[in-house]
């Protein structure tokens, strides 16, 4: 069985989960919001599926500087939403961390998916 195949439904679990932090989020009115607190508490799974990420592409081989870039730009906006610099940015900074992670995931996949 090929790598490939193997990591196919992870994948298709990371969308399926990032699309309901987005449901979620849309539907407890968190875009445009300043207030985090009105947001779900998904970091700890945001956080788990970076983990996730950079665990399984370290093994593999499959991070390279475009997903190193990805991991500052989601970090960067973790540190914003947990209210270091920016308390009543929470809400963009949680939609901005959850759309880096996206990325971040799409763009392994692509690479394990279509060997990039």
């Amino acid at each position: 069985m090929s790598v490939q195949m193997v990591l196919l439904p992870v994948f298709v679990l990371v969308a399926i989960t990032l699309g309901m932090f987005f449901v979620t989020g849309l539907r407890s009115g968190g875009v445009g919001r300043n207030d985090a607190r009105e947001l779900p508490n998904t970091a700890p799974q945001l956080d788990l599926l970076f983990y996730a990420l950079i665990a399984l592409g370290l093994p593999l081989r499959k991070i390279d500087l475009a997903l190193v870039c990805l991991s500052w730009v989601f970090v960067v906006a973790r540190f914003v939403g947990a209210g270091f610099f920016a308390a009543n940015r929470g809400s963009q900074a949680w939609i901005a961390s959850a759309l880096v992670l996206l990325a971040m995931w799409f763009y392994f996949a692509l690479r394990m998916l279509l060997l990039l």
